[in-house]
């Protein structure tokens, strides 16, 4: 696999198109930081460790719907691994006017666009959920 990340994201979508309430990915603690500030913004009820039938260690996702329809309407890869994007805290974007969330690789963590902003600093842009 050359993305963990944009498959964890694609498992959230496909699973939230299927209705699923939990979806299971491999775990990682790059993932496992991900899933954290999902959680953090509201965007997912929350996650718990796991194994497989192999004894692989999997993170199982709890996913939040709202009357029916999932609250995640939109999860985007931004840094792939093909062209990394990397942008200063100045420059770091807004999702749709502050609705939404870019989740942010910095030296501090992996944070919220809000969070790295009040922290000072840019880093790698992962993805931006709404």
């Amino acid at each position: 696999m050359n993305d963990p990340i944009g498959d964890m994201l694609t498992r959230i979508r496909n699973a939230q198109m299927r209705g699923k309430s939990i979806v299971s990915t491999p775990a990682s603690k790059l993932r496992a930081w991900v899933l954290d500030v999902l959680a953090d913004e509201g965007y997912i009820r929350g996650y718990e460790s796991g194994t497989d039938a192999n004894g692989h260690p999997t993170l199982e996702i709890s996913l939040k719907y709202f009357d029916g329809t999932p609250v995640i309407r939109e999860l985007k890869r931004v840094s792939k691994p093909g062209r990394r994007v990397y942008m200063g805290v100045k420059d770091i974007p807004q999702v749709r006017q502050g609705l939404g969330v870019s989740i942010v690789s910095t030296p501090k963590g992996v944070m919220s666009d809000a969070n790295a902003r009040a922290a000072n600093v840019g880093g790698e842009v992962i993805c931006t959920v709404f």
